[in-house]
C-alpha cells in the first residue's frame, strides 16, 4: 500500500489526508501514524506530512513555510539572507502573512509569521520548485517588509548594526522600490526609508 501511494504521490513535495482520499477515498488514516512509526514519512505540522526520503534543501523549508500558514511568502530575514544582504545565515524561515503573528518549531526547522494588513500582500514573486511553486518577496518588499515591522530603527546608525551590505542593496530597482513605497501610505515607514536612502548614500 505505502509503495503504491508513494508512486502515486511523487509530485507531491507535501501531503494531506485530503490529497491522498483523492486518490484512495478509503484511506485509513491509521496508516499514517504505522508509516511514522517505520520511519517512511515524517509529521511536519498538523496534517501535513512528506516522505523520509525527500530532499530537505533551503528551496523545500521555503515551501513548507508557504503551506503550513498559508496565505504567507518567505520574506524578512530569511529573505535579506537568501539575496546577500545579511551576512549572516538564518536558523528560523520568516514569512509575511495576513493571519496573525506566529510561530511553529518543527521537526525540520523553526518558522515565524509577521501579519501584515491585506493592502500590503504583495510584492512577491513565484519561484519554481517541482511542480509547485515559492512564494517569495522580491528584495524591494523584502526591504520595505522589514523597515515596516521593525519601528525600532530610528536613525542611520541603526543601519551599520544590521550590517546591510551595500553592493548586494545596489541590484535592487529604486523606481519598483518607490512604487511599493506608496502602496504602504506610512508615515513611519516613510521615515525610515529617508535613513535608509541616506545610509545607501553614506
Amino acid at each position: 500500500m505505502f509503495l503504491t501511494l508513494k508512486n502515486t504521490l511523487k509530485d507531491f513535495i507535501v501531503f494531506t489526508p485530503n490529497d491522498i482520499r483523492k486518490f484512495f477515498p478509503d484511506f485509513d488514516n491509521k496508516n499514517l501514524v504505522n508509516w511514522q512509526q517505520k520511519g517512511y514519512i515524517k509529521r511536519i505540522r498538523n496534517n501535513y506530512y512528506c516522505f523520509s526520503d525527500t530532499e530537505k534543501s533551503e528551496d523545500f523549508l521555503f515551501y513548507l513555510a508557504n503551506v503550513i500558514y498559508h496565505p504567507s511568502y518567505v520574506s524578512l530575514e530569511s529573505a535579506l539572507s537568501f539575496y546577500g544582504i545579511i551576512p549572516e545565515g538564518v536558523f528560523t524561515v520568516t514569512s509575511i502573512s495576513t493571519l496573525k503573528t506566529n510561530s511553529f518549531q518543527t521537526d525540520f526547522t523553526s518558522f515565524s509569521y509577521r501579519n501584515v494588513k491585506p493592502k500590503l500582500y504583495f510584492g512577491y514573486r513565484l519561484i519554481p520548485i517541482q511542480h509547485q511553486t515559492i512564494k517569495f518577496a522580491t528584495v524591494e518588499k523584502t526591504i520595505l517588509d522589514y523597515l515596516y515591522l521593525n519601528p525600532h530603527i530610528n536613525a542611520v546608525n541603526d543601519f551599520e548594526a544590521l550590517r546591510w551590505n551595500k553592493i548586494a542593496l545596489s541590484d535592487i530597482n529604486p523606481l519598483l522600490l518607490v512604487d511599493y513605497l506608496k502602496l504602504f501610505d506610512s508615515k513611519a515607514l516613510n521615515e525610515r526609508f529617508t535613513l535608509f536612502k541616506t545610509y545607501l548614500d553614506a
